[in-house]
């Protein structure tokens, strides 16, 4: 083969192996996004605050000791149903009943000298007006010295009247004192209602509950006629809670079973817990459930969790929570956010703000940011206010890509929506 030829064909071979991969490196550009597609569609949404707590009944007494003393005589059991005014149980009344023994005889005492007191303040004061008399008939017959001192003795027999009279009232202070606290040695039931926390046994040592209330506490008598759970609520979450938001309440004792409930108290005063490692403190608000329909067997302090509804929105278009972002918008001008320094140094604030918004898919797959303001917040969905328009098709997952997405980007959709029955729409 002459040269010529050779170089024909070789010619030939390179150009046909150039058209072959030509179109290879025409076609290759960036990698499409594997993402999930939805439309945004019409749904039921449901906003709701969960928080778990403890059972407990809206009215309940915690009966504690005013005096000390050993218990000679107890006659309820753990459990037991009591009325009010019923007898519950004995503190020892030996000293205190030789206390008002000794109060009694004080009082009596004191009544003597205040009767004694008296006769000798009459005594003296009969003296002081037959001096009177004596003077009135002839002056010379008294002399000043004695009409005097026949007058000083009134005057300290009223005041020896005066304070056997306090001594009285002091010993009869004493003895209603006294008497207080030998009442207190027999504690009877202040309402009707169940034993659900009993303390002592008979022999023990009742103690008064001035610095250590909860160990005074001797037995607690419930009405469990009205069963209530006090939950915690983040300081994020409870400001969307109103008195009488309607709540589902699941008790771990009945796993299979949910109770209807409503808020009847949103507590002022928040609850501190332990500080966490990054330093910051949880605080936490109490709120109050009353349970609508509790069964028989429900016990003070059963784990509860409750779902509060905090708002409900009907047929109202919706995204899926994980497709809203956020992006960084554009510098903000020189005019738009005026900052006054001084009363006459005007300085103007230049910066970025972040926006909210989703992913629009457009007709040749690639995606668009677009703003969207949203409403109340379901398990799964956001309620859109603005920005969207029903069926439009936007990125809803993976969480990756949204967060790695950009103006522009080509996306291929890898995971189909998920599908509702015909004539339903999905809630949140």
């Amino acid at each position: 083969m002459k040269r010529r030829t050779k170089w024909i064909i070789g010619t030939l071979v390179v150009v046909a192996a150039g058209s072959a991969a030509a179109p290879g490196i025409i076609n290759r550009g960036p990698k499409p996004v594997e993402v999930r597609i939805e439309a945004v569609e019409a749904r039921d949404l449901v906003s709701s605050v969960t928080a778990s707590g403890r059972i407990q009944p809206r009215t309940k007494a915690d009966l504690s000791a005013d005096i000390s003393g050993k218990i000679t005589k107890l006659s309820v059991e753990e459990g037991a149903w009591v009325e009010a005014g019923q007898f519950l149980l004995q503190i020892d009344p030996q000293q205190f009943e030789a206390a008002v023994q000794r109060a009694e005889a004080t009082l009596a005492s004191s009544r003597a000298d205040f009767a004694q007191n008296r006769a000798n303040l009459q005594q003296a004061q009969r003296g002081l007006q037959r001096l009177n008399d004596m003077v009135k008939t002839n002056a010379s017959l008294v002399s000043v010295a004695e009409l005097e001192q026949s007058r000083t003795a009134v005057e300290v027999g009223e005041a020896q009247l005066e304070a056997a009279q306090f001594r009285s009232r002091q010993a009869e202070a004493s003895l209603a004192d006294a008497k207080w606290q030998l009442e207190r040695t027999t504690i009877r039931a202040p309402m009707t209602g169940r034993v659900t926390r009993l303390n002592v046994e008979l022999g023990e040592t009742a103690i008064q509950g001035t610095l250590n209330r909860d160990a005074a506490i001797l037995m607690t008598i419930s009405d469990l006629s009205v069963m209530e759970s006090i939950v915690r609520v983040d300081e994020t979450d409870v400001v969307r809670i109103a008195v009488g938001d309607s709540a589902i309440v699941q008790i771990d004792a009945f796993p299979d079973t949910t109770f209807s409930g409503r808020v009847v108290k949103v507590s002022n005063s928040s609850l501190r817990t332990a500080t966490s490692a990054q330093g910051d403190v949880a605080v936490d608000y109490e709120v109050t459930v009353q349970l609508m329909n509790p069964p028989a067997d429900t016990r003070p302090d059963l784990s509860a969790t409750a779902r509060i509804v905090t708002d409900t929105r009907n047929a109202v278009l919706s995204i899926p929570i994980i497709a809203l972002t956020v992006r960084e918008d554009s510098a903000i001008g020189a005019t738009d956010q005026p900052v006054t320094v001084g009363a006459n140094q005007p300085r103007v604030q230049v910066g970025k703000r972040d926006i909210e918004g989703v992913f629009v898919v457009g007709a040749d797959n690639k995606v668009t940011f677009r703003p969207v303001k949203v409403g109340i917040a379901g398990d799964r969905y956001f309620e859109v206010l603005t920005g969207l328009e029903k069926g439009t098709r936007i990125v809803a997952g993976t969480y990756q890509a949204i967060r790695d997405l950009r103006d522009g980007a080509v996306i291929k959709e890898t995971v189909p929506p998920a599908t509702t029955p015909a004539g339903r729409s999905p809630t949140s």
